[in-house]
């Protein structure tokens, strides 16, 4: 077992992990690429999202102390937490388990637009979401950004598997970085509280083995970026009220190339196939 650390007062460390998720789709028509954009923005509206960033404060040991949601006209949705780790309790409050209980309240109330979130420096997770499309290309894309920053013991990496496995993800750009310090019992600054070379040491392995994956590190500055690109496609889950049988081998081919190409330019940053 790990020898933990033994510190001098609060870990000040703040752990900061952004985190940007891709979902690739063919629509062949206007109307398809706008029903895409509906269900899509059904299937991710803030109830679930709401639900999605409850799990992750759980498993990371915070609890919430504040909940703001919002769904977006023509589309789109964004949630944010306030959160705090579990043996922080928030002022007028004697335990953990009282504080809990202005969590329905704060979620029934998050709606209304008079709503304010306070000292985002804390820790925090934020989510949202991106869906759009292009008539000429018949390429629709959705994209999830989601931040969590924890100051403090707790940190975000152990959230990566399920966060991937909650939306379908062709493309992940990740970045992680620590920042600040904190100090042992003898008052030597630690910039760093736990063991990471690179971002995927805290993926599964099952999870990797499915993508190609690069990273970009800079260990002198405890920053950490990872990119990962899907390596096999199943045609028939990319598209969009379609069946794969009803397209001919040649229309088939076509559509493959145009997501993988899609794909790869996300993925790289860079418009390579278009001139």
């Amino acid at each position: 077992m790990e020898t933990k650390l033994k510190l001098y007062g609060f870990n000040n460390l703040t752990k900061s992990l952004s985190f940007n998720i891709y979902d690739v789709c063919y629509a062949k028509s206007a109307r398809e690429q706008k029903d895409y954009i509906a269900y899509i923005d059904e299937q991710y509206n803030s109830e679930r999202l709401t639900k999605i960033l409850f799990r992750v404060t759980e498993m990371i040991g915070a609890h919430v102390l504040n909940v703001s949601r919002q769904d977006y006209e023509p589309q789109g949705a964004s949630v944010t937490f306030l959160i705090a780790e579990s043996n922080m309790i928030p002022a007028g409050h004697k335990s953990a388990a009282s504080a809990a209980l202005v969590y329905e309240d704060t979620l029934a109330a998050s709606n209304h637009n008079d709503e304010i979130v306070a000292h985002l420096d804390k820790s925090h997770i934020a989510v949202h979401t991106y869906p759009e499309y292009h008539p000429e290309t018949n390429i629709a894309t959705f994209r999830v950004d989601i931040d969590v920053a924890t100051c403090g013991e707790i940190t975000p990496l152990s959230t990566l598997d399920y966060l991937i496995g909650s939306f379908d993800s062709d493309i992940i750009t990740m970045d992680y970085r620590v920042r600040g310090f904190t100090r042992n019992v003898e008052g030597r600054k630690l910039f760093m509280d736990h063991k990471i070379t690179s971002i995927q040491d805290y993926i599964n392995e099952s999870i990797l083995q499915k993508y190609d994956a690069i990273d970009i590190n800079m260990y002198q500055a405890n920053i950490f970026h990872t990119k990962m690109l899907i390596k096999e496609m199943d045609l028939q889950n990319y598209l969009f009220n379609s069946d794969i049988y009803e397209i001919t081998p040649k229309t088939r081919l076509q559509i493959s190339n145009s997501l993988r190409q899609e794909m790869i330019e996300i993925f790289s940053g860079e418009n390579i196939y278009q001139t």
